[in-house]
């Protein structure tokens, strides 16, 4: 049976729904500079909820649960500041100096007769692609290092950086406190004859952001972190910081596997050739990983729950990231996944309903004679034999 949409309601409801997501953007640009560490604190204690939830069904309280996952991340994230992202650093330090001579090592050993394969017009070409890759390097490196210096010597950057990890756990903490609570509040506050439907979709965009962020999240970290190991037990130059790279935006499906492959395959060229054994152990290293993603951990961890494809992923970060800046990236794929589940139900609604089945009643932007007069017409037409 057809839903019956009149032309009150829609108005009704688009005028709400638009005041909302204008309310919402206006928020964002007026505090955007303020809320990094709160919306961080919102995303970890997300992401820490079921944690605390198995706690509590081990016997802890929730204050106690709470407290231990707290204690424990921010000593994991201490470790990771001390020693890991320092040498992580270290490592794009001396990768950025070195680029420029792979690159031409690569090019060389290419473009030399013994070793060749490109056809002839190809290596003819050479040359003039080395020259401007070199100069492009070179102009943007220096345009990165300059914005790095200024972004990091500007007052601003450090005040975000020290609330960042001040604020952030505070945050975390009350909010991962008071889950339950919050969650069980909203829903009072759901009209009691719409909130069957209002909770199957919370349910719905429960399942798309926990499926990225707390299932893709965990896939990305997981491969970043077998990469690094198997690049760095090959011997790899560079090692960590490629498998690290490629991991983390693995979230990209193929991009980030292929991005690290060729990384790591370039600079295995040139610190292992003509041993080609550990160039096809580093390639290994890639290919063991795409079937452990493949095989297990995106059934385990992901499954088909999150429903975001990557080229609206991509646009989302993007015009989130423009729009607010690193607020914006926070927010990009939770708005995402939301915007989806809606769009779904609205279409769903849409193909249910008396506008798609040809009998709508008046709405906003009809001239109510016009629609009683296809109404009458439609009546008076004979029935159909078959």
């Amino acid at each position: 049976m057809a839903y019956h949409i009149s032309g009150a309601s829609l108005r009704r409801y688009v005028l709400f729904w638009l005041a909302a997501l204008l309310a919402f953007v206006i928020f964002l640009l007026a505090f955007r500079t303020i809320l990094l560490p709160f919306v961080a604190g919102m995303a970890l204690a997300y992401f820490l909820d079921p944690v605390a939830d198995w706690l509590e069904r081990r016997g802890l309280s929730r204050l106690m649960a709470t407290v231990v996952i707290l204690i424990s991340f921010v000593l994991m994230f201490t470790v990771a500041l001390m020693v890991l992202i320092p040498l992580i650093i270290s490592q794009f330090n001396q990768f950025a100096q070195s680029l420029p001579q792979y690159v031409t090592q690569l090019q060389q050993l290419i473009a030399s007769p013994q070793n060749s394969f490109l056809p002839k017009w190809m290596v003819t070409q050479i040359e003039a692609v080395k020259e401007n890759f070199s100069s492009l390097m070179t102009e943007g490196a220096g345009f990165l290092g300059s914005l790095l210096n200024q972004i990091w010597n500007s007052g601003k950057t450090i005040v975000d950086i020290i609330s960042l990890l001040v604020v952030t756990p505070v945050v975390a903490f009350y909010i991962l406190l008071d889950w339950d609570r919050m969650v069980a509040k909203v829903d009072s506050w759901i009209p009691r004859d719409q909130v069957a439907t209002v909770r199957q979709l919370a349910h719905e965009m429960d399942q798309a952001v926990s499926g990225f962020i707390r299932g893709q999240g965990s896939l990305c970290l997981i491969l970043g972190i077998f990469y690094a190991v198997g690049l760095s037990l090959v011997g790899l130059n560079f090692g960590l910081l490629i498998g690290f790279v490629a991991g983390m935006i693995s979230f990209i499906p193929y991009i980030g596997s292929l991005v690290g492959l060729v990384m790591a395959v370039g600079v295995a060229l040139m610190q292992f050739w003509p041993d080609y054994g550990w160039v096809i152990a580093t390639m290994c290293v890639f290919f063991l990983g795409q079937f452990i993603e493949g095989n297990i951990l995106q059934p385990k961890l992901v499954g088909s729950s999150v429903g975001l494809h990557p080229v609206w992923l991509m646009f989302a970060l993007l015009a989130f990231g423009a729009m607010f800046g690193f607020v914006g990236l926070l927010i990009a794929v939770p708005a995402a996944a939301v915007v989806g589940v809606l769009v779904r139900f609205a279409i769903s609604r849409y193909l249910q309903s008396d506008i798609y089945f040809g009998h709508s009643s008046a709405l906003p932007w009809d001239d109510k004679r016009s629609v009683e007069g296809r109404v009458l017409s439609e009546r008076d037409e004979p029935p159909t034999s078959t």
